[in-house]
């Protein structure tokens, strides 16, 4: 599950990045949850053929996120959304609250910067 997870997180950063072709049979295949063969028949290409085109998306995706991060920043700026959200569940002096509000928005400006 999580691996199907990644590959759209993946493919929702820099899916337009790919080809008309190589994003067709990228959704078919995570979207779509097609079978290799299923995709091979419908766009008149081998088995193989599909699975290698996949694999080479799955790469080029995972190369643009090694020098760009987009992904990681995007998870890290949620995980500080989710702590602003929780924390109405603790029991903070105001100062505390201060502190801490201060401390998410910090790990969000240097996400951002």
């Amino acid at each position: 599950m999580k691996d199907l997870v990644d590959n759209g997180l993946l493919y929702d950063f820099y899916g337009e990045l790919l080809t008309e072709h190589q994003r067709n049979i990228y959704e078919a295949a995570v979207y779509d949850d097609l079978s290799l063969n299923e995709i091979a028949l419908e766009h008149g290409i081998s088995r193989q053929g599909v699975h290698d085109l996949i694999k080479r998306c799955t790469a080029t995706m995972e190369g643009y996120e090694d020098k760009l991060h987009m992904v990681e920043r995007y998870r890290k700026i949620s995980a500080c959304a989710q702590r602003l959200k929780d924390m109405d569940k603790q029991e903070l002096s105001r100062e505390e609250l201060i502190t801490e509000i201060g401390s998410i928005a910090d790990n969000i400006l240097e996400e951002l910067s």
